[in-house]
């Protein structure tokens, strides 16, 4: 389906209920083989700092977890969730993606490539907004969005509804990049982030077309050429959304191995690191490479 025809196709959708599929149960893993086990220790030895990884095989349901149940910051990943509910809302008549939204340069945040090329036209669609913020992860473009859908408590609020306990937005761009006291806010879990990006973009969560136009926004993201995609070997593809703060590099992914029908969703999260931007995004390209052999070390 071309782009146009999507976002009409998504346009003239009436209320559409969105039925809230559980994740995917747990398999029963074995432990970690002691050389995946150190492979893991080597990468956050490398950066640092620490690493949360969760990896789901959503054909068959068996998980790779580390440090899953930890909290880290979402930084920009949480984009990725902003334009899920920008779209469920259009899906059901609660927003339209032609809508023009209009901004000044007086509106204009660090990063925001797109928005600040706009800027003497003063106005974008939602639509375009949410291609910015998915695909450059232009701050402007998602800060637009985000007052519009409710703020940092309204995105709360719909992924509650959509079944996630534990991801939480509690301020915008740039605070939710820096750690609170509580280590609570602006936060989610490697093993909650799976199975909502499963819920949402690949099970029963969201309408089918939606889930189309996240993927192609992920597939067409910029800003992880360095992550995950860099360690994947040629044949796999990926689409992913990044998150980058003070010592933190995120890169949360789907990713579809080569003769495989079912895809995987990895989430990758290193945090409190000692090391620089470049030395954090080669572990998260060494976590890619040890994707294709995750399930026989």
């Amino acid at each position: 389906m071309q782009k146009r025809d999507f976002l009409t196709h998504l346009l003239g959708l009436g209320c559409l209920g969105s039925a809230l599929a559980n994740p995917l149960e747990p398999q029963e893993n074995p432990a970690p083989s002691p050389a995946l086990q150190q492979a893991l220790q080597d990468i956050e030895s490398r950066a640092g700092g620490r690493l949360g990884l969760a990896v789901l095989d959503t054909g068959s349901g068996r998980r790779w977890l580390h440090r899953a149940d930890e909290r880290f910051l979402l930084c920009s990943t949480f984009k990725l969730l902003l334009c899920a509910q920008v779209l469920d809302r259009a899906a059901r008549g609660e927003e339209r993606l032609d809508r023009q939204l209009a901004f000044r340069r007086s509106d204009l945040v660090e990063w925001s490539p797109v928005t600040k090329k706009a800027v003497g036209r003063g106005r974008l669609s939602v639509a375009q907004l949410c291609e910015a913020t998915m695909t450059t992860s232009d701050n402007t473009a998602a800060l637009l969005l985000l007052k519009t859908q409710g703020g940092p408590a309204g995105l709360t609020r719909w992924l509650r509804a959509h079944g996630d306990t534990q991801t939480r937005l509690d301020r915008s761009e740039p605070d939710l990049n820096l750690a609170d006291p509580t280590g609570e806010w602006d936060t989610t879990t490697p093993a909650a982030m799976a199975d909502t990006v499963q819920r949402l973009c690949l099970g029963a969560g969201l309408p089918k077309t939606v889930q189309a136009q996240l993927q192609a926004w992920m597939k067409a993201s910029t800003t992880g050429a360095q992550r995950l995609r860099a360690g994947l070997p040629t044949g796999w593809q990926i689409g992913d959304k990044t998150g980058t703060g003070d010592g933190i590099s995120n890169d949360v992914a789907i990713v579809w191995p080569p003769g495989q029908a079912a895809p995987w969703v990895v989430v990758a999260f290193l945090s409190n690191c000692r090391s620089p931007r470049e030395a954090q995004q080669a572990c998260l390209a060494e976590v890619g490479r040890l994707l294709p052999r995750w399930q026989h070390l």
